[in-house]
């Protein structure tokens, strides 16, 4: 009768150790760097805030344009703003003012 007093691992229980760990690590990594992990929340989060301020500078900017459009209009008509805009794009001056360049 042969006996042996040195117990031997079971390869397979290593290798299903090893699958195991290699399973987690990658699940681990797919769910702190992946498309959808942690870290792409987090720019994608940062990135909805950047574009919520472009929106918000857009749409007052916007504001800006369609309140001069409209005072530059046919239907309403602000001086001010008109003498302003020939000033500027035409280089018009009244005959008692002196320019400095």
């Amino acid at each position: 009768m042969i006996t042996h007093s040195g117990a031997r691992p079971a390869i397979g229980g290593i290798l299903f150790l090893i699958g195991a760990f290699t399973l987690g690590a990658y699940f681990t990594f797919a769910a702190v760097q992946g498309d959808y992990g942690v870290f792409r929340q987090v720019q994608i989060r940062a990135e909805a805030e950047a574009l919520r301020i472009e929106r918000d500078r857009l749409a007052h900017e916007l504001a800006q344009m369609t309140n001069l459009t409209t005072r530059l209009s046919d239907s309403y008509l602000d001086i001010d703003l008109l003498d302003e805009q020939v000033r500027d794009v035409l280089g018009y001056v009244r005959a008692d003012e002196i320019v400095i360049r």
